[in-house]
């Protein structure tokens, strides 16, 4: 059991986190014909877009209501009508992710009033489905923003309808990839499952190149799907962050769910096998049987590498739970663990305690780990304090291929174990160089 920490500081020194409003933008950009819409000024759309943009390396539909200083004292309705009838117009999109921001969360703007009387003037706007999210930047982190994203969208969208057995929801947290999407699909279809993915990031920004330009989301989970999720026989949510929206279809329609913490490992992954092997009736396929025996060869050969290796991480609650019980899984200590927000998960680590914080402390607590772990910002860290850096989160600007890694399922726990353990091994054969030359120069 994990005590939690929070340093008395008057500021931020280095920013770990990063803001709700990017969190639910990017669940949003999970859903085919979409356009986030930040309620804010346009810094505050400007800089989530760079974020992604530098992350994915994909072109990342954001819009904003362009608030300035006037509409601000005197109130931002006529700025998120004006934008969303321009978006209409202009882009036709089948859904706008109204996420608000600390701008006008600090001024108290009632957007749901906003829409009500939008709607009220507007009927042509009937069709259109507006998804309003409260993500003030000024408190919680990416990860809240995409849960109240999410919730947001089970809330508003589905409708009821006759239950389809075949037919399951997933819903994906903020700390699954691209390609753990993909995987999780490929994992469930494999058991004549029909899964339905809130958000389908593995659609929209696994990077691959459309057949034209489309100023909206052209890939993701169709409104259709959407309205469709009342008629799910089960929910399966992925990360802990995703047990609220998972609750409120279980108000809604009554469909039961199981929430899985993470599918990385041995382990969990054998428990979420085993529940779809539950749901559908049918047996494991002979391929993740094989890819099982591959992970265990794989552990043998890196666990030599990983045992009594201390590792410092810097992650969102749900990935760094993840993380520590993978690689506690192979022996390796937990040196510190730093977070960005409060999450029910903190206290239940199985580790001394861990912080919320920023990336001085981190940088404080890091010294003498033989492993950092966190996104790209972590990089000046690893460089000052010689210790090497895998890359883990949001952002990673510095690296390719961040759509498509995975680390959920067997074959992404392969990729993790290679990944760290070839750091191990870089790291050792640096040591042994030194040591040679310090023998040779005396």
């Amino acid at each position: 059991m994990a005590i939690a920490i929070v340093p008395e500081k008057s500021l931020t020194v280095n920013p770990l986190k990063q803001s709700q409003a990017l969190g639910a933008s990017l669940a949003f950009l999970g859903l085919k014909g979409t356009m986030p819409l930040f309620h804010g000024s346009q810094g505050c759309t400007a800089f989530a877009k760079v974020v992604l943009v530098r992350h994915f390396r994909e072109a990342i539909p954001l819009a904003t209501t362009a608030m300035t200083e006037v509409t601000t004292i005197l109130g931002g309705e006529e700025n998120v009508e004006q934008a969303i009838l321009t978006l209409v117009e202009k882009v036709q999109p089948e859904i706008i992710g109204l996420c608000t921001t600390g701008l006008t969360e600090t001024r108290g703007d009632d957007i749901e009033m906003f829409l009500k009387d939008i709607r009220e003037r507007h009927p042509e706007l009937n069709h259109l489905a507006i998804i309003f999210a409260p993500t003030p930047d000024f408190k919680g982190a990416l990860q809240d923003g995409f849960a109240v994203a999410v919730e947001s969208i089970v809330k508003e969208i589905p409708k009821a309808g006759g239950i389809k057995p075949e037919q399951i929801t997933i819903l994906a947290g903020a700390a699954l990839t691209p390609g753990d999407v993909q995987e999780v699909r490929e994992m469930v279809t494999a058991f004549g499952l029909e899964p339905i993915f809130v958000p389908d990031l593995g659609a929209s920004l696994d990077g691959h190149l459309e057949d034209g330009y489309t100023p909206i989301t052209a890939s993701g989970t169709t409104l259709k799907e959407l309205r469709s999720l009342g008629s799910s026989a089960f929910t399966l949510a992925l990360g802990e962050s995703m047990r609220g929206a998972a609750k409120i279809l279980e108000e809604r329609f009554g469909t039961n769910y199981q929430v899985f913490r993470d599918i990385t490992g041995l382990e969990p992954v054998d428990q979420f096998l085993q529940k779809l092997s539950l749901l559908s009736g049918n047996p494991v396929p002979e391929k993740y049987r094989r890819q099982r025996r591959q992970l265990q060869d794989a552990m043998l050969d890196t666990h030599f590498y990983f045992s009594s290796k201390r590792v410092s991480l810097a992650l969102e609650p749900d990935l760094l739970w993840t993380m520590v019980g993978f690689l506690q899984s192979m022996g390796a200590e937990i040196h510190n663990a730093v977070t960005t927000t409060r999450s029910p998960l903190l206290e239940l680590l199985p580790i001394k305690n861990v912080t919320i914080g920023d990336l001085e402390d981190f940088e404080n607590l890091a010294q003498g780990s033989d492993l950092l772990i966190g996104n790209s910002n972590l990089n000046t860290i690893s460089k000052r304090l010689s210790i090497p850096l895998y890359r883990l989160g949001i952002p990673i600007y510095d690296r390719l291929g961040n759509g498509l890694f995975t680390k959920v399922g067997y074959r992404g726990t392969i990729e993790l174990l290679f990944g760290m353990g070839n750091l191990f091994i870089e790291q050792e054969e640096s040591s042994m160089m030194n040591q040679w030359s310090s023998v040779i120069n005396k």
